[in-house]
């Protein structure tokens, strides 16, 4: 019953927390430095949630060795975003790699 209870409560706070920035809206203006510090949150979280699946996919700890084909797609990921700036170009391009290197290494 008590994880009844702190699963219902953790809802109720999830769920006031985003409803209230969708039924204050415009009414209350963010300063300029939560602006500025909101617009990291994307960045963040997509860093947060790669970042382990990429170094550790077993999650048995860092696998960071040229058989890990995640590690591998990552890093070929971001040498072809920096060079091309075409999102849907690295993301082509680092699943070839990822398919290929998964196949060919771990066969």
């Amino acid at each position: 019953m008590n994880y009844v209870v702190l699963i219902l409560g953790m809802a109720l706070v999830t769920y006031l927390i985003r409803a209230a920035v969708f039924v204050l809206g415009e009414r209350v203006p963010f300063p300029p430095i939560v602006r500025s510090a909101l617009s990291f949150v994307p960045v963040t979280v997509l860093t947060a949630i790669i970042v382990p699946m990429t170094v550790s996919p077993h999650g048995n700890g860092a696998e960071i060795t040229w058989r890990n084909p995640q590690l591998v797609a990552a890093l070929v990921a971001i040498v072809v975003c920096f060079v091309t700036k075409r999102p849907l170009l690295t993301i082509a391009v680092s699943l070839v790699v990822f398919f290929a290197w998964q196949f060919a290494v771990l066969k």
